[in-house]
């Protein structure tokens, strides 16, 4: 299994929903763990993303928010949490 590293702005938006909301937060747990179990699980609704964004993988939270991150040979950078309206602007 890869390393999976958070950046620092990722872990800053992850302390203001966990302090903001709660549910949303045990359901970024949750696919995080999972991922990190089969990071091909289907609920993860992985998908590499296009245009500017080519190099960058999506995994959903839920309907709305998905994780984004890139990787490499070692390890799973995860550096961003947006909407789905946000991501594909």
């Amino acid at each position: 299994m890869k390393d999976i590293e958070f950046s620092p702005g990722l872990v800053k938006k992850l302390r203001e929903i966990r302090r903001k909301d709660k549910p949303l937060f045990r359901k970024i747990q949750k696919q995080l763990k999972l991922f990190q179990v089969n990071p091909h699980h289907n609920s993860l609704r992985l998908h590499k993303l296009r245009g500017e964004l080519k190099n960058v993988w999506s995994i959903s939270v839920d309907k709305n928010y998905r994780l984004l991150y890139i990787e490499d040979d070692k390890s799973v950078y995860f550096f961003d949490i947006e909407t789905h309206d946000q991501v594909y602007k």
